[in-house]
């Protein structure tokens, strides 16, 4: 189940590189089913960091809300139950 607070990002379209709004968040890799386990990841000052598991380089953008991602719709929105 997602954490509502720390934003959860995925990757399904296999970008390199994915811009986020936050430097603090976890790394799920792709949509469920085909996820890796979700990695709490902490940019700290550094204002990127790489995932182990997928290897998507996150960049911080400071321009960015904590809800959007560049490219679009890297950000994991459960469904409503």
């Amino acid at each position: 189940m997602a954490d509502p607070v720390t934003p959860h990002f995925v990757n399904d379209i296999g970008s390199e590189n994915i811009r986020i709004g936050v430097t603090k968040f976890k790394c799920m890799g792709a949509t469920p089913p085909v996820d890796h386990p979700h990695i709490y990841l902490d940019m700290g000052s550094e204002g990127t960091i790489v995932c182990p598991y997928c290897s998507t380089l996150y960049v911080h953008d400071k321009d960015l809300a904590s809800d959007e991602t560049d490219p679009a719709d890297c950000i994991h929105k459960p469904k409503a139950a």
